[in-house]
Order: structure tokens, then C-alpha cells, then sequence
């Protein structure tokens, strides 16, 4: 899929603010510096659509970007930030917990994981608050190219093991560096486009 004209739409503090256009929604939900926005910049070819940090949990708001009109890629904060407050953390897992219950137009959750770790505690209660939404979820394994090409593979299943061991949901790995599993992404997506 080409992405000709993406942008940012809106940052969204509460329901009343998301877009109510009926554009599919694919969601973005993982760990503070898992990659999101960098994933965000990577599938659509633009370096600085989504503004990536190097302090992680700087994300407090639900981000929707507008791709062509077609759907939202929304990225909402990360969560497991070992230096926010439990304050900002409770705040930032009622704007997921909110989103993600009441929003209409969810077509498909990609949850983003490192390739090079075992599922955090926080990713195992975030992946079990997925299923348990029973919205179509595929899990994305970044940073792939922080480790050999030859052991990603092995990684991915590794990890889907761990996570996932009825291996019901689809664990594919990504790279903003290496830029070559963006297809095999956009695939997965076009088929959940008409799902809402």
C-alpha cells in the first residue's frame, strides 16, 4: 500500500475528541521506546510524521494520524515507563483502557514487542487485556535489526511461545532500519480494513 499524502490529525485526551469520520482504525499499543512512531514513519515513508523521542513516556495523548482519507494510524501512549509517576501511569492506562473499550472504528490492534526481550510483565497484562477485548490483534517483534538476520526468525517464534503458545495470533518481525518487512505488514492490514 502507498501512502501518498499522511498526517497528523489530532492528539486526543478523551472520547469526545477522537474522529467520529468512520475511517478504520489501526492502533498502535506497546511499551514506552518499543518504536512506535518510528514504525508510524517507517510504513508510510516519512521521516517526521510521527515525532519520535529518545526520552521514553513522553507520549501522554492518543496521536491519530489520517492516511489519504482511507484510515487512522493511532499510536496511543506507551505504557511501563520506569520513571513516570504512578500517577502518570494510572493516567495513561485509563486513556488506553478508554480507547480501546470505547472506541467504534478499531479495525486491527498492532501490538508492538522488542524482538531482543522477553515479554515484560507489563506487555503479558497488556496482551492478555487484548485478547480478552476480543478485537483482531497481530503482534509486531521491532527492532529487528538489533540482532542477526539469521536469528530473527528463531526470535519471533521464541517470542510467540512465550506470549502466545495456542499461536492464534499472527507475530511478524519489523524493522525502521532495514525497512524490508513493511509488506508483509501491509498486507495484514489491507485485510483487516473492512472489518469495523
Amino acid at each position: 500500500m502507498i501512502i501518498k499524502n499522511p498526517e497528523f490529525k489530532i492528539s486526543a485526551v478523551s472520547p469526545k475528541q477522537y474522529p467520529d469520520d468512520g475511517l478504520p482504525q489501526i492502533v498502535l499499543v506497546g511499551k514506552s521506546n518499543v518504536g512506535k512512531s518510528s514504525f508510524i514513519n517507517t510504513m508510510v515513508n516519512r521521516k517526521k510524521l510521527a515525532r519520535t523521542s529518545s526520552e521514553p513516556g513522553k507520549t501522554r495523548q492518543i496521536n491519530f494520524y489520517n492516511m489519504d482519507n482511507k484510515f487512522y494510524f493511532v499510536d496511543l501512549p506507551g505504557y511501563g515507563y520506569s520513571k513516570m509517576s504512578k500517577q502518570e501511569q494510572a493516567k495513561v492506562g485509563t486513556f488506553i483502557e478508554e480507547y480501546l473499550s470505547k472506541s467504534k472504528s478499531i479495525a486491527l490492534i498492532i501490538f508492538l514487542i522488542d524482538i531482543r526481550h522477553s515479554p515484560t510483565e507489563n506487555d503479558r497484562l497488556m496482551y492478555r487485556y487484548i485478547i480478552d477485548s476480543e478485537r483482531p490483534c497481530i503482534v509486531i517483534a521491532n527492532k529487528a535489526d538489533k540482532i542477526a538476520v539469521t536469528k530473527v526468525d528463531t526470535q519471533v517464534k521464541n517470542l510467540q511461545d512465550e506470549l502466545n503458545p495456542l499461536h492464534d495470533l499472527l507475530f511478524l518481525p519489523f524493522s525502521s532500519e532495514r525497512k524490508i518487512y513493511a509488506n508483509e505488514v501491509w498486507s495484514e492490514i489491507a485485510k483487516h480494513m473492512g472489518s469495523t
